[in-house]
């Protein structure tokens, strides 16, 4: 996907955006001429993805997504950039603990619930106040089908994202009509992030996909882009799953 000069006029805010999922959707959005703002932890990687994506149509702000003076300040640079803030994409997470939740420390549960929930809470309070509640637009939050499913070993990751659903369904219903809040459950995605659950052992769990490979970050760059589009204004309270198919394999047979 390239930029094709036209100008959609839209501006969207995407969090986690530096790499991986979040910038691929930001390379989808970029490419049909929105205006955007990327965050992320380290500002070296910001530099480097806004160069790629752009420098005439995208700017960085570094921080980390918990923190509440990040979300200020990220919203602020929104509005002073560009004047509005169309759509919202809380994509940023962590995942840091791998194991049973009988011996999960707390204190790492907390973690992952401040960065994978509140943090998309609080995004959308301000984006909410600081223009979507008089002009609309969209949020589109990024869960996982950790969310939608039993998933062993990463249980306090699925809990964060099964409440990024629900965080979904609440918002949907509190600022519509103006504003329609949808979320993406994607499968595994060949990213950073997501490494371990298939380095040297690609095309193995490749195999259990009826569509026979991992997912991109283009394949959830696509369903953002349409959850943010006029083709999807009928739709919100949904949890667009993005898997390849893996959830067919949950049949009897």
């Amino acid at each position: 996907m390239t930029y094709d000069g036209t100008d959609s006029g839209k501006v969207a805010l995407i969090t986690g955006a530096s790499r991986g999922i979040g910038y691929g959707i930001a390379e989808a959005l970029v490419a049909r001429g929105d205006r955007v703002c990327i965050t992320g932890r380290n500002e070296d990687t910001l530099k480097e993805a806004v160069e790629r994506l752009g420098s005439d149509r995208v700017i960085a702000v570094a921080g980390k997504a918990h923190d509440e003076e990040h979300q200020r300040v990220a919203v602020d640079r929104v509005m002073e950039a560009f004047g509005r803030v169309d759509f919202l994409v809380n994509n940023a997470g962590t995942n840091p603990v791998f194991g049973p939740l009988a011996d999960l420390d707390l204190g790492v549960a907390r973690k992952v619930f401040e960065t994978n929930v509140i943090s998309a809470l609080g995004f959308a309070q301000r984006t909410w106040h600081a223009w979507q509640k008089d002009n609309g637009g969209a949020i589109v939050n990024i869960a996982s089908i950790a969310g939608v499913s039993a998933s062993p070993f990463i249980g306090a990751y699925g809990m964060s994202k099964a409440a990024m659903v629900n965080l979904t369904l609440q918002l949907a219903h509190e600022m519509a009509p103006g504003v329609r809040v949808n979320a993406i459950a994607p499968a595994v995605v060949k990213t950073k992030f997501a490494q371990a659950l298939y380095e040297g052992r690609e095309a193995e769990a490749a195999a259990a996909y009826p569509l026979g490979r991992l997912g991109l970050p283009s394949d959830i760059g696509g369903a953002a882009a349409f959850l943010t589009s006029e083709q999807s204004e009928w739709v919100t309270g949904q949890t667009l799953v993005v898997d390849g198919g893996i959830f067919l394999n949950a049949g009897v047979g």
